[in-house]
């Protein structure tokens, strides 16, 4: 029995933390076995923001690096960029012409930067069908997203339907697949880790950048067990010898945030010095994403093909 397809991506608009590790790279390298697994790059959703040439250039590069070094298999995963599989764009502006103004001004993205008053660009709004177009042109079955992202599942399956609906079977309704035991990683301040909030620890960060971050990590004196640093340590060590440990340290936070320091430093610097050697070889690091695009498109230049008999335009 073949395997279910699984498709997923990351945009390449900034350095990636660890927020973005545990909460989507680790379950992409966890799940690769697996799922039958199309991860992307997905640069052109990035010019919703990023409109630096050079900039873009290495950001691509250093998703790249950053996806092999945490353990991408391209043996095992189909790893691409979404511009070397053109058909996405043709196809997202096929939605186009059968979704309403109305329906994408429900998205969740569009809302928020509405409602701060930014003026938002045409990218940003048909946000939602670019990425309908990323997950039904490779037939994915499953979608790893967080709970907070399922709208972006649905507007994929509304599209499907009625596209189906208007000219015939032609795609499938793709499932979220949502892990419950991803949780939303807090970042120095306590809220979500994100960039926007600039709370992050960097996922390649070296153990200054490491000490820093643990170090800037808002605490309250409310309790022997501070609630920031804590909430983040969980995600490097297990959890009896975690509560052992803050037991043991209660009410000392320069020593928890000390232990925390070691254990991400633990954690990182394999990887790390794994990027560093990847990173040395850049020729061949861009060979297999080449080689990834070639492949992906084998998939999608058989759907686009379907697509234009189906809505009328193959006449030769």
């Amino acid at each position: 029995m073949s395997k279910k397809i699984l498709l997923s991506g990351i945009q390449p608009s900034g350095t990636l933390h660890i927020g973005n590790y545990f909460g989507a790279m680790k379950q992409f390298v966890d799940l690769q076995d697996k799922y039958d697994s199309h991860i992307f790059i997905a640069d052109f959703h990035s010019l919703t923001t990023v409109q630096d040439r050079k900039t873009l250039e290495e950001n691509i590069l250093n998703v790249l690096l950053d996806y092999l070094a945490v353990g991408l298999d391209p043996e095992k995963v189909t790893l691409f960029k979404q511009s070397d599989v053109p058909e996405v764009t043709e196809l997202a502006w096929i939605f186009n012409c059968i979704t309403t103004m109305p329906y994408l001004e429900r998205a969740v993205a569009y809302k928020d930067a509405h409602m701060k008053a930014k003026e938002v660009n045409v990218g940003l709004f048909d946000y939602p069908l670019l990425m309908a177009a990323d997950i039904l042109i490779q037939d994915a079955d499953v979608v790893p997203v967080g709970q907070d992202q399922k709208q972006h599942i649905e507007y994929a399956r509304d599209t499907a339907e009625k596209f189906n609906r208007i000219w015939g079977e032609t795609f499938k309704i793709p499932e979220p697949l949502i892990l419950e035991t991803v949780a939303i990683v807090p970042g120095t301040d306590g809220r979500k880790m994100s960039k926007s909030y600039g709370n992050t620890i960097p996922l390649f960060a070296s153990y200054e950048e490491i000490k820093k971050a643990v170090m800037g990590i808002v605490t309250d004196s409310s309790g022997g067990i501070p609630k920031n640093v804590y909430e983040i340590h969980k995600l490097f060590k297990e959890q009896g010898a975690l509560d052992t440990l803050y037991a043991e340290k209660a009410g000392k936070y320069k020593d928890l945030k000390e232990a925390l320091i070691e254990d991400i430093e633990a954690f990182i610097k394999p990887i790390r010095e794994k990027r560093i050697a990847l990173a040395e070889n850049k020729e061949a690091v861009l060979a297999i994403l080449k080689e990834g695009g070639q492949k992906a498109r084998v998939k999608t230049s058989e759907k686009i093909t379907d697509v234009r008999q189906k809505i009328g335009v193959a006449l030769y």
